[in-house]
């Protein structure tokens, strides 16, 4: 199941933004924190429980220059996947969104499609409110 978070402009440059989005530690100023808890993280991985005690790991799998960071799901995951964190450079802003890739059966894509879209897009929202500050 592919998810495409929507689109956003970001007001920093490419190479400020992909600096920001490497370092996994930072991840948590994307997410809900209303809706997160026991959070762990190190330069290149973290985890968390999301409301309803399913563990997220989240492990940095490598990078295309600035345009792109490659994430993976790690332990304790409920399922595989891939995330890619795409930033387009547009001088001195920077368009970015994400893209979800994940193994699952289809009973558990319908339960998961809608929470997974919204909480991408709550997390493209996030990056650009963190840089227009």
């Amino acid at each position: 199941m592919k998810i495409e978070s929507n689109r956003v402009i970001v007001s920093a440059n490419q190479s400020t933004v992909a600096t920001f989005l490497s370092d996994a530690q930072n991840l948590i100023h994307l997410l809900p924190q209303d809706k997160i808890s026991d959070w762990k993280s190190t330069a290149s991985e973290c985890s968390f429980k999301v409301q309803g005690g399913v563990t997220i790991s989240l492990i940095h799998d490598g990078k295309k220059d600035a345009e792109e960071i490659y994430m993976k799901s790690g332990q304790g995951s409920p399922f595989p996947f891939k995330l890619t964190l795409f930033m387009a450079d547009k001088g001195e802003q920077t368009e970015g969104y994400i893209i979800f890739d994940g193994e699952m059966n289809m009973f558990l894509k319908m339960m998961v499609e809608k929470p997974l879209t919204a909480l991408f897009n709550l997390m493209s929202e996030n990056l650009k409110k963190h840089f227009d500050k």
